[in-house]
């Protein structure tokens, strides 16, 4: 079976990340983040109320939603809030737990931070772009709580990334687009910090089984990657559009 073709990279390099801070006039805090052709728009909400299993903790909350517009892929699809849709809750539950691993919400004790994600196009990739977009939306948040004299202290404590990572054939491919990810074998979502420390892990085989040593192997590649990634998107952010 002929396997896809890639154009302008290497199968370890990651799609181009381009990402553009305080996109949205409306929202505290907000980035578009574009990875290869699937496009992300992420803004921050800070509600003044604690979240209600976090009432008299000393820490606040942070929460994220997704979603794909009706005409993010080739096929429109309905509206995915009119939807019960596991795999957007799974993809929301996710996001979440990536996000607040970089968090320190004891900055926001009673208040609640909510990061909206949203698909403009999709073409593979898209929860891991949606990580990279919602930290980069929380950057732009947090920066501007800085700049206004709400916050002395950085409140983000990691930088959180994430990169997909796929056996096509033999071969590890690093962030696979739709044409790739339809025929892996084998994917896994890697969620990581910029020095290397993992936050989660999703996936396995999609036919068949794998070894011991390709899910290693694979782990250690997209640890790698989003390491690449961040430290890119890092100085991409310290570009501040939109202040």
């Amino acid at each position: 079976m002929t396997q896809p073709i890639r154009e302008g990279r290497d199968l370890l390099t990651p799609r181009p990340v381009t990402v553009k801070r305080g996109v949205n006039p409306h929202a505290p805090g907000s980035a578009h983040l574009i990875m290869g052709r699937t496009e992300i728009l992420a803004t921050v909400t800070l509600e003044e109320k604690a979240a209600p299993h976090m009432r008299g903790s000393k820490e606040g909350w942070l929460t994220a939603e997704y979603s794909m517009l009706p005409r993010a892929t080739s096929d429109r699809q309905a509206r995915e809030r009119n939807l019960q849709n596991g795999r957007r809750h799974e993809i929301q539950r996710l996001l979440g737990r990536a996000l607040r691993a970089g968090m320190d919400l004891r900055f926001f004790r009673n208040q609640t931070l909510y990061v909206d994600c949203d698909v403009l196009v999709a073409d593979g990739g898209t929860r891991v772009a949606s990580i990279l977009a919602g930290h980069a939306a929380l950057h732009d948040f947090c920066d501007r709580l800085i700049q206004k004299g709400r916050l002395t202290d950085w409140p983000i404590s990691r930088n959180i990334g994430a990169v997909s990572v796929g056996l096509v054939g033999s071969e590890i491919r690093v962030d696979l687009d739709y044409a790739e990810d339809k025929v892996a074998r084998a994917d896994l979502n890697v969620v990581a910090t910029s020095d290397g420390l993992i936050v989660e892990v999703q996936g396995g085989a999609e036919v068949g089984v794998l070894t011991h040593e390709e899910y290693v192997q694979m782990l250690a590649t997209g640890t790698r990657a989003v390491q690449d990634l961040m430290a890119d998107l890092t100085r991409q952010l310290s570009v501040i559009q939109g202040m």
